[in-house]
């Protein structure tokens, strides 16, 4: 019997983590069907579907959960309603939700009311924003745990998840990078009409809790960033509350001393990425990709709190342009070695190796509280 698993991706960033594990289990005999919603489904932010699709020998669904100004209680109700109606006619085996957007929320309970099991990605970390919540949510939800590190699994089993259903395979992302992109810089800057030889990368998002203050702190950030002369490949914001602010503010930089991006695919933002001098910004990709990368990054404001953990990383509040500017200063194209606190770039021959368990399919959906002590 063919097992299906089905992957709900709602932004690029979460389809960069789940693609990798599609791929090794659709080359292992699973079927693969994807359903394709928030982010990826709106032009200001790429119009990503169309990377979902490129998915060899996936099945792709598309949904529309959200119209421009809908909050995000709205959002995930419509999600709700759009999942659960897709479920009901195409009822998988295993449902794959990561981290902590309001889509694998949505996901994480469709799944748990109709007693499908799911499995919940790079559950058991912190970030001090509502993100974390909505994380920790996910993984009471789910079913199984695919987590990053081992102090992620440690917190999964401090929320009373059993030992059995966690699993550490590390960041899946990381195994684009850890694998040659397939391309040169010099197709990057010529598919995206970047002209800076020597370039830093800087991504910055709204965080949902600071509405107020988000517009400020990118106008500090990339004062910074212009007052310095340094060039930069700007990736553009998601669309959680308070990107408008962003925005704003990007569209005001100099052309010729920022290239602005929706999007890129990741073949070429891993080539990017490897080629930068450095990365700004409230990025994961600031704690993740660029200490594996080996690249200095600066991590700005409360998004990321307490994620990072390699000697690569710095960190400062939103407020403080100085520190911004000392860190480019003094980290500008310096090399690190590679930091593996999140993996090695094998996590999709872990996955596979667990849901090849045939005890992984066995297991009992009705959960009991475990007190790990």
């Amino acid at each position: 019997m063919t097992r299906n698993i089905l992957f709900l991706t709602g932004t690029r960033a979460d389809f960069g983590k789940l693609e990798p594990l599609s791929t090794a289990a659709k080359n292992n005999g699973f079927s693969v069907t994807y359903f394709v919603t928030g982010m990826h489904m709106l032009e200001r932010y790429g119009m990503t579907k169309a990377e979902v699709h490129r998915v060899e020998g996936a099945k792709v669904y598309e949904f529309l959960n959200q119209r421009h100004g809908d909050g995000q209680d709205v959002i995930l109700a419509k999600t709700i309603i759009g999942f659960s109606d897709f479920i009901a006619e195409n009822r998988p085996d295993l449902i794959v939700v990561h981290g902590d957007r309001i889509e694998a929320l949505a996901g994480a309970m469709v799944a748990a009311t109709n007693y499908i099991p799911s499995a919940h990605i790079e559950g058991g970390e912190v970030s001090g924003t509502i993100d974390e919540i909505f994380r920790h949510c996910n993984t009471k939800l789910a079913a199984h745990h695919f987590v990053s590190s081992d102090q992620a699994k440690s917190r999964v089993l401090a929320m009373g998840e059993a030992d059995e259903t966690v699993h550490v395979i590390g960041s899946p992302e990381l195994d684009f990078h850890a694998e040659p992109s397939g391309i040169s810089i010099d197709q990057v800057r010529e598919r995206y009409d970047i002209e800076f030889e020597a370039y830093g990368v800087a991504i910055f998002h709204p965080v949902t809790s600071e509405q107020t203050t988000i517009g400020i702190q990118a106008q500090i950030l990339f004062d910074a960033l212009t007052e310095s002369r340094k060039d930069f490949v700007v990736i553009a914001p998601n669309n959680d509350p308070g990107s408008e602010h962003i925005f704003d503010i990007l569209k005001q930089l100099p052309k010729k001393q920022f290239r602005i991006l929706p999007s890129m695919r990741f073949s070429h933002f891993s080539e990017l990425m490897k080629n930068a001098s450095c990365l700004v910004g409230n990025s994961s990709a600031g704690v993740r990709e660029a200490p594996f990368i080996g690249i200095p990054s600066l991590d700005v404001g409360t998004r990321q709190t307490n994620r990072a953990q390699s000697k690569s990383v710095r960190m400062t509040n939103g407020h403080d342009q100085n520190s911004i500017t000392r860190f480019l200063d003094e980290e500008w194209g310096v090399n690190y070695k590679t930091h593996a606190g999140f993996g090695e770039g094998k996590a999709a021959d872990r996955f596979i190796n667990v849901l090849n368990r045939s005890s992984f399919w066995n297991s009992n959906l009705q959960k009991a509280f475990n007190d790990n002590v």
